[in-house]
């Protein structure tokens, strides 16, 4: 079985505006996945630094960030990041530049981890409803190529606020999405910004929104999951 999640981290600032990154470690150290994406992953100003020291990462987790080799002191690209349990091997990584009216971008990882050989990709879209759909089209196109060597699974913050519209029919043309529920705000869902995705040759046996006590104070958003075994 693999579980994997998707949290948007806020930075590491949590609903009190205080950032507390080992605030945040609890969380995912709670969650217990096998392969988490991060958005807001990295400080949104100067050297946009990683909102999770990596020291503090590596002395109180299980995880490692997939390093990404784009500024010497971030995490991600654009606020994304892919961590993986430091048992995993990791094959491949790369930024995804895709379309934008703000700056935006998305991660791929090949991942090989608790007998699973996949492609993950992580991604937090735009604002904007036309540009979330140039996105998707994007990132879609990209996935369907690796999707022919292992099968695939596309997380992250959407900011798609439509029940079914919008950038969901444009995934959903080519991805199965998992049922998670709400998971903005973390004071009191009321949306489903935050969507696991994914191909075929997976099987989604479960999946939910992770609500303890600290979640719900570690950032505006709780921490989706989803449990698979091959299809």
């Amino acid at each position: 079985m693999l579980k994997v999640a998707s949290y948007n981290i806020h930075k590491a600032i949590g609903t009190d505006r205080r950032r507390n990154p080992g605030r945040t470690i609890e969380v995912l150290n709670e969650l217990d996945a096998d392969i988490i994406t991060l958005q807001e992953a990295d400080r949104r100003f100067g050297a946009r630094a990683a909102a999770i020291p990596s020291l503090m990462l590596e002395q109180y987790s299980d995880y490692r960030a997939i390093p990404l080799d784009v500024q010497t002191d971030s995490m991600g690209w654009h606020g994304n990041a892919i961590l993986v349990r430091k048992s995993a091997r990791v094959m491949a990584q790369d930024i995804l530049h895709i379309p934008y009216l703000e700056p935006r971008g998305a991660v791929m990882a090949q991942i090989a981890v608790n007998g699973f050989d996949l492609s993950i990709f992580g991604m937090h879209l735009d604002l904007s409803g036309l540009w979330r759909r140039r996105q998707a089209a994007a990132i879609v196109k990209l996935a369907k190529q690796h999707e022919e060597e292992r099968p695939t699974i596309l997380m992250g913050d959407l900011n798609e606020w439509s029940a079914s519209g919008g950038c969901l029919k444009d995934f959903g043309r080519s991805y199965n999405f998992v049922d998670c529920g709400r998971s903005f705000h973390s004071r009191g869902a009321i949306a489903r910004l935050d969507r696991i995705m994914h191909c075929d040759q997976l099987e989604a046996i479960a999946g939910g929104v992770h609500e303890s006590a600290s979640a719900r104070k570690a950032s505006d958003h709780l921490p989706v999951w989803a449990q698979f075994v091959g299809a």
